[in-house]
């Protein structure tokens, strides 16, 4: 957790004193400020443990690790005894919200540290603190909206040798990469997917027809724009890989483009470069489908995998 964070929030309350020599980005150095920092809110309020612990109808024992960092936070639990605590402010409560977005992932990134190469993590880690998120995909459901029999076919057919131990943990992974989604202050997600993805049958017609269920219910969710680019309108400015644009707080980092490889991955924050691959999306954007039909076309790719599902 980086010193600037820290300190600005440690601006809501004046917090206990500690010096970190961590490295910043540690999600352990983020869970013992949280942990500090609501310990400090609690006392300073003359409270017991178990005088807050119905507040989020916990234990004892778990207010007790939450603030002694060795329990992952979750947010709503914290959003609710931060408020119990009379911190209302909205800067300050997106404070703590980036606090708990840090500290989470101490909780199962580290786990996986074997099976996440560098450029892994930095998309995790960008991913984690951006405020809008948007993606073209030409060959696949997005990772951020797959279901696990989807991403469980993608990987055994990228790994065709891989145990089925190695499979569930690179599904169980990205997984837990989209619990941002779950979240009260989940960054928006415009996903472009190019027409192709919807007649492929990534799983087989039985995945694929829970896949685009699960498309159309994350649909309607607030903050998640699923649209699809159809062959015609998309062939004459469809780059051939995907393109993903992510952007940040004003606090945040500079806006970036992920561009995703075989092995690797390629991270653009020039001024040019961003601007050249945003006009790029924003002509895809244009040339989508709107929401209605685009849910059209997946409720009719859905009955005609639903058919094919049954048929076996």
């Amino acid at each position: 957790m980086s010193a600037d964070l820290s300190a600005r929030v440690s601006s809501v309350a004046p917090a206990e004193p500690h010096t970190w020599d961590e490295d910043e980005d540690n999600p352990l150095v983020a869970a013992k400020v949280l942990g500090s920092h609501l310990r400090y809110l609690r006392r300073s309020k003359g409270l017991a443990i178990k005088d807050v612990a119905p507040q989020i109808r916990a234990s004892i024992s778990k207010i007790s690790r939450m603030e002694r960092a060795e329990s992952p936070p979750r947010e709503q639990d914290v959003l609710d005894l931060v408020r119990h605590y009379g911190v209302d402010s909205p800067e300050q409560l997106e404070e703590i919200r980036e606090l708990v977005r840090r500290a989470k992932a101490r909780s199962w990134l580290h786990q996986y540290s074997d099976i996440t190469p560098g450029w892994l993590k930095r998309l995790i880690g960008v991913e984690d603190t951006a405020t809008e998120i948007r993606t073209y995909e030409t060959q696949l459901v997005p990772g951020l909206l797959q279901i696990p029999d989807y991403t469980r076919a993608v990987i055994k057919a990228a790994m065709p040798d891989a145990t089925e131990d190695e499979i569930e943990r690179r599904v169980e992974l990205r997984m837990l990469r989209q619990q941002l989604l779950d979240r009260e202050s989940r960054p928006r997600l415009v996903a472009l997917l190019d027409e192709g993805i919807l007649r492929r049958p990534t799983g087989g017609p039985r995945v694929m027809c829970q896949q685009l269920r699960h498309l159309r219910r994350m649909a309607a969710l607030d903050g998640i724009n699923i649209r699809i680019v159809t062959f015609d309108k998309g062939a004459s400015i469809g780059p051939g890989a995907p393109v993903t644009h992510l952007a940040f707080a004003a606090n945040g980092p500079a806006e970036m483009i992920y561009l995703e490889q075989i092995n690797s991955a390629l991270y653009l924050s020039k001024r040019a470069d961003v601007e050249s691959y945003r006009l790029v999306l924003d002509e895809l954007a244009y040339a989508a489908e709107s929401r209605r039909a685009s849910m059209r076309l997946l409720g009719d790719a859905i009955t005609k995998y639903a058919a094919a599902a049954d048929a076996f």
